[in-house]
């Protein structure tokens, strides 16, 4: 289980995260939700030690990981899909995808682990000598997801994975998303589409400029009368 203590992140004088405290239960979906600058992705790259706390404590499994660098941290089994998807362009989509194998030394494992990635995204395999910076964005989007699985982790980190992204191609993507959980990972998504991310969610927290302001089931958060005013415009009835 991951688990957020009491965490402070600050952007200078900006005060981005002011003290939240979540848990991402092993093999659950969990959702965080918010306005853009309200700290969701901040937290994604606090956990991923691409950002300093200043306060607060980051425990994967009891342990604490708060202060260790980004690459101890995908080798402890965390593994993030960035915002933008950040695809290397110039390099081919088998090329993308190797480099997500960077920390693993069995070949026979990471070829098995390439096989998976190619079933659950069969168009990566069609295009797996082409230059990533061609792919659409949806094809990208796929790109970097198989790139995370790649290292094998226990929990993926997904920031906006939606973000640009037609309906219909959302539509796949969350499918995506509910194929890997089922597969057994832990997942922990931002995701500006509240009504996408609440629905497959197990359990969700609502930021607002930095402070966790609500939080419950997926379910329960669909039906909260604030969440569907604020989050799904709607008019409560």
């Amino acid at each position: 289980m991951l688990e957020i203590q009491d965490l402070h992140v600050s952007y200078g004088a900006i005060k981005a995260v002011q003290g939240i405290n979540l848990k991402v239960p092993d093999g659950k979906i969990v959702a965080l939700i918010g306005t853009n600058g309200a700290g969701k992705s901040t937290t994604l790259r606090t956990i991923c030690g691409l950002l300093r706390p200043e306060a607060g404590r980051i425990l994967l499994d009891g342990d604490d990981i708060t202060r260790l660098p980004p690459q101890d941290i995908v080798k402890r089994g965390i593994s993030m899909v960035p915002e933008g998807r950040h695809v290397f362009p110039d390099l081919t989509v088998y090329e993308n995808l190797m480099l997500g194998a960077y920390i693993r030394t069995n070949q026979k494992e990471v070829q098995e682990e390439l096989e998976g990635v190619y079933g659950l995204f069969p168009r990566l395999q069609e295009r797996r000598q082409q230059l990533a910076g061609t792919l659409s964005g949806g094809e990208q989007q796929m790109l970097a997801l198989g790139r995370a699985l790649m290292a094998d982790p226990k929990m993926l980190l997904m920031d906006e994975p939606s973000l640009g992204l037609a309906p219909v191609l959302v539509q796949e993507i969350f499918a995506l998303i509910e194929r890997i959980h089922r597969q057994g990972k832990t997942l922990l998504l931002i995701e500006q589409n509240a009504r996408a991310a609440l629905t497959v969610a197990d359990y969700a927290y609502v930021l607002e400029t930095g402070r966790i302001a609500m939080e419950g089931t997926g379910t329960e958060l669909l039906a909260n009368d604030e969440v569907r005013r604020i989050y799904l415009g709607e008019v409560a009835d």
